[in-house]
């Protein structure tokens, strides 16, 4: 499974539930009992799944968030206030019984997964209902800016990233094939798109991550995976193109002239375990 930082998390996930939760909707959460979050990381969604939870009337709800790296889930601890449980885990060897919750969901775990598929029975099995995912298609991912490179350079990389990556980053509305596979039955997908804002006033992680650009931090994070799919010189002269755009992405800030609209499609995929599991 692949690994990320604290950081690359709230960057990536960052005000995803903020502007609504229809796309929560299917999961009804107003009638579980004992939620499982998969790979958590450092616990946006378990934190959202409880919130739901107790906005639907069920305070009593339990609701437990997994993850392989303990270091997330210290970040994770941090940020809760005491109700949500933390187990160290790996998606296909959860420490849970079987059927042991009602609902067994993950976000951004089946893509980093060299077979989605197993990771989905492994939800099932713990689970005596309900399983979703929610997962991106970071293939179909489009940037508008008002910096004309950003959105250049950004297709670039991407296409690059995807690409080189081991694992399926553009799963998307594919993973019902995985619950398909699983033996999963009454399967239903819906998309999302999430959109991400830049614009005046500029919040602290938006001047973080301008400066990150223009630093060529932000690109070094999937180095590995852009020269895999291209070259090291191929990786050097995109590094020197964006973090020339990144530079006019400071500038523009600091004009209060920049703005950035990033839509990020997501499919919530839903299923349920045959005969109560």
């Amino acid at each position: 499974m692949r690994r990320f930082s604290a950081e690359y998390l709230e960057h990536t996930r960052r005000g995803m539930w903020d502007d609504g939760r229809d796309a929560l909707a299917d999961l009804d959460l107003g009638s579980r009992e004992r939620v499982l979050d998969v790979g958590c990381g450092t616990g946006e969604l378990t934190r959202v799944l409880a919130a739901e939870a107790d906005a639907a009337g069920d305070a009593d709800a339990t609701v437990i968030g997994v993850d392989a790296d303990r270091d997330l889930l210290g970040v994770a601890r941090e940020e809760s206030d005491g109700r949500i449980g933390y187990l160290a885990g790996d998606a296909t060897r959860l420490p849970v019984a079987d059927g042991a919750v009602d609902l067994a969901v993950c976000q951004a775990l089946l893509i980093n997964l060299p077979d989605p598929t197993a990771a989905v029975r492994e939800l099932a099995r713990v689970s005596g209902d309900l399983v979703a995912a929610v997962e991106p298609d970071n293939a179909d991912v489009r940037v508008a800016s008002t910096v004309d490179a950003e959105e250049r350079l950004e297709r670039e990389a991407r296409e690059a990233y995807v690409a080189g990556v081991e694992t399926d980053v553009a799963l998307g509305d594919r993973v019902r094939e995985a619950f398909d596979a699983a033996g999963m039955v009454d399967v239903r997908t819906r998309r999302y798109v999430h959109e991400k804002r830049t614009e005046p006033p500029y919040a602290e992680a938006a001047l973080r991550s301008a400066a990150r650009k223009a630093s060529g931090a932000g690109l070094a994070d999937h180095r590995e995976e852009l020269v895999a799919a291209t070259s090291e010189a191929a990786y050097d002269d995109l590094r020197g193109r964006w973090r020339e755009m990144g530079r006019e992405v400071v500038d523009a800030i600091g004009a209060e002239e920049y703005e950035r609209v990033e839509y990020v499609p997501f499919d919530v995929t839903v299923g349920r375990v045959p005969d109560g599991g």
